[in-house]
């Protein structure tokens, strides 16, 4: 009867880590969104979604550590409530890089949209693609899944390098609209850093399955 309990505790906790990761990957979403349409309402949703997100993350973490603590697991399960841990930042993370590209959206909304050379929104959807695909490891325990996830990660750090450098040269070429290409390079770096995130609940997923750290490991760049 205990490792019954034990075991319908880690599922409780599981769902409560999935539900955490739902508002984060809405949060990454809608502050996509919002700044492509500089939306302040959808603005206004993503700083209230950093509440609940945070409170979440405060809730996983003390069932976690309070798992750890009475029950002592061995093995997989022990691996799962670090992976846990680990994960529930990342998600806290993405969630914080959610927020910044709100306040993005808030301090252009009275400026003029402007042409710039960056497809942020094709950023948020290979980003989101990633959060999905790095879940859905979670949820069925598939190491090949999150092994996926962590191969496309080259792809986002170089539509980052591009969105770098063509925006650099906006900034010094139409000084007009600087502020907002200056901004596009912000969220392209947080587009980038939540794909980071992504990839990291993905290697934490590998590390539940197989009991395998592969985090130092390189992946090999896709022309």
């Amino acid at each position: 009867m205990p490792r019954i309990h034990f075991h319908l505790q880690l599922a409780e906790l599981k769902d409560k880590l999935l539900a955490m990761a739902a508002l984060a990957q809405q949060a990454m979403e809608f502050a996509v969104d919002a700044y492509l349409r500089r939306d302040t309402g959808l603005c206004q949703y993503v700083r209230e979604n950093e509440t609940a997100i945070n409170t979440a993350q405060r809730e996983v973490d003390e069932m976690a550590y309070e798992l750890l603590a009475q029950e002592q697991p061995m093995a997989i399960d022990l691996r799962f409530i670090l992976a846990v841990i680990k994960i529930n930042g990342d998600l806290e993370r993405i969630g914080d890089q959610a927020m910044s590209i709100a306040l993005r959206c808030v301090d252009l909304i009275d400026e003029d949209v402007v042409d710039l050379p960056v497809d942020l929104g094709g950023m948020g959807d290979y980003a989101g693609k990633m959060i999905r695909s790095s879940l859905q490891a979670l949820l069925d325990g598939d190491a090949q899944l999150a092994e996926s996830v962590r191969s496309m990660d080259d792809e986002i750090d170089r539509m980052n390098r591009v969105a770098q450098v063509d925006l650099t040269r906006v900034i010094q070429d139409r000084p007009n609209v600087a502020r907002q290409a200056l901004q596009a390079i912000i969220v392209a770096r947080n587009l980038e850093r939540i794909a980071d995130h992504a990839t990291n609940i993905a290697t934490d997923v590998i590390f539940w399955v197989r009991g395998a750290d592969v985090r130092h490991q390189l992946s090999l760049a896709v022309d």
